[in-house]
């Protein structure tokens, strides 16, 4: 009895009552400890120092919620760098490379309000910063807008529009040194390649006009949108070149402020190595090296494509692929297809696309002259394009606009039968003169017998504008003196 009771009380099992806490184990181990906080001064002093916009946002917050995936968190961030760098200009230098990366990165967002704070950004940083500043990030920035001009969207590709308007105004420069892409964009705004059965052979494709009816304009209002940047591409294109002309031609003329200093040589001194002759001290500020060697970053290394429209090759390339369109352009609103009965009255959206066609032409015409062979230009100009040009231009020459709004008061230009006013952005008188202007580069005094039929309307028109003695804008007036002074180059007699 007594052993059974000892093991009955090494073994005893403990009874748990309800309502009590479970006794603790003996071989438990107690885990409430205490922790404090570990901090680095250094570290909050960095983020300490960066100012902050009301929000208390720096800019490191504000551009680290720029890949947020929340379009109102994107847009609020937007705003909220315009505000940060509004207050405080010197930040834009110390993060000028992620601040553009960054912003250039949402022209192609999906939100179209987004894509608006973006524009709105970009038209505040482009006060700020100078064109040397950004250049060297402007490789990133024509990259983004290539894709925002050819992204499947709609919406992107006229927030694109946006874009370019303010990269046009501020940095002309640096955008047209990316031509060759850009021209290629403009193409494909407006059509689409379609390889025809007739250039198989030639292994071309060929360029159509293409129609999107889920915009939310019409296909002519959007053809007038895009066309009207183009010309002003073409307008920076052709205005970068004449100043590289200018700066060439300084190497030849005597600069206004450059000081040229007389020396006198005397032989028998300067043999005896007693007068010693500095070549360019006294040749002005920039002397002239008759000299066939040319530095690597002068002389032409670019291949044709990183040329754009400064090689003569790219220049009748994009000429073959662009005059087509234009005459199709021309075509939609030409007055016979708007209004067979009215002649030559022209609608004031018609108008205006007409006038940026032939605005586009004439800008092309400047560029070919740039050129030195500038008679084989032409020449190919007229081979090529002088028949479709007196079908659809000349048809219905000179032009003017129909007027479907109320009359208003008499002005001092009633008695012009051809409309010199301009309303709603519009000159008739100078789409007649660039017209005539673009007619005349074709002609010749060699080609004045076939030539003598438009020739002879050209003139007409030309008379009757300087006989009419109404005032003349500057634009009117240099147009209208260079379509007279061809026309007295190519008939000396008359």
């Amino acid at each position: 009895m007594t052993k059974k009771r000892k093991h009955q009380e090494d073994f005893q099992k403990v009874k748990l009552k309800v309502g009590k806490k479970k006794p603790k184990l003996e071989n438990a181990t107690d885990t409430t400890f205490k922790t404090k906080a570990i901090q680095i001064p250094e570290q909050l002093k960095e983020d300490g120092v960066l100012p902050t916009q009301n929000r208390k946002l720096n800019i490191k917050d504000l551009l680290s919620q720029m890949h947020h995936y929340s379009p109102g968190v994107k847009h609020n961030a937007l705003l909220g760098l315009k505000d940060l760098l509004s207050q405080y200009p010197f930040v834009i230098d110390a993060h000028l490379s992620s601040i553009i990366s960054e912003v250039a990165a949402v022209f192609t967002d999906k939100d179209s309000g987004v894509r608006g704070a973006a524009v709105h950004l970009l038209q505040f940083l482009a006060s700020k910063i100078r064109a040397e500043q950004i250049a060297p990030f402007f490789p990133l920035v024509s990259a983004h807008l290539s894709s925002a001009m050819t992204h499947i969207s709609e919406g992107i590709q006229e927030d694109s529009l946006k874009v370019l308007d303010v990269l046009l105004e501020a940095y002309p420069a640096l955008l047209t040194d990316r031509s060759s892409i850009l021209l290629k964009n403009f193409v494909e705004l407006i059509s689409h390649q379609q390889l025809s059965k007739r250039l198989k052979s030639r292994e071309k494709l060929s360029w159509m006009l293409s129609v999107n009816p889920n915009r939310r304009v019409t296909s002519q209002q959007w053809r007038l949108n895009v066309l009207t940047r183009l010309k002003k591409f073409l307008q920076a294109v052709v205005d970068g070149s004449t100043e590289i002309e200018d700066e060439g031609l300084q190497e030849q003329k005597d600069s206004p402020h450059s000081v040229r200093n007389p020396i006198y040589v005397t032989w028998k001194v300067h043999a005896n190595n007693q007068q010693h002759i500095q070549l360019f001290e006294n040749g002005g500020l920039r002397p002239k090296i008759n000299s066939s060697f040319r530095l690597r970053s002068l002389a032409s290394v670019m291949d044709s494509a990183e040329k754009g429209l400064s090689s003569a090759e790219n220049l009748k390339g994009f000429i073959e692929i662009i005059i087509p369109l234009l005459i199709e352009c021309w075509i939609e609103a030409s007055p016979a297809q708007s209004a067979p009965i009215l002649g030559n009255l022209l609608e004031s959206e018609s108008q205006q696309l007409m006038q940026q066609v032939l605005s586009i032409i004439h800008l092309l015409w400047k560029l070919t002259k740039r050129h030195d062979e500038t008679y084989k230009m032409e020449l190919w100009l007229r081979m090529n394009y002088l028949v479709d040009f007196k079908h659809h231009f000349m048809r219905h020459f000179p032009y003017s606009l129909q007027e479907t709004v109320k009359h208003k008061k008499k002005d001092s230009c009633k008695g012009n039968k051809y409309c010199m006013t301009s309303s709603n952005s519009v000159d008739h008188l100078l789409l007649n003169l660039t017209l005539c202007d673009i007619m005349v580069s074709l002609a010749s005094a060699s080609t004045l017998q076939m030539d003598s039929g438009w020739l002879d309307m050209i003139r007409k028109f030309v008379t009757d504008t300087l006989q009419d003695g109404s005032k003349l804008n500057s634009k009117q007036v240099n147009r209208l003196l260079g379509v007279t002074w061809r026309l007295m180059q190519i008939q000396q007699n008359k």
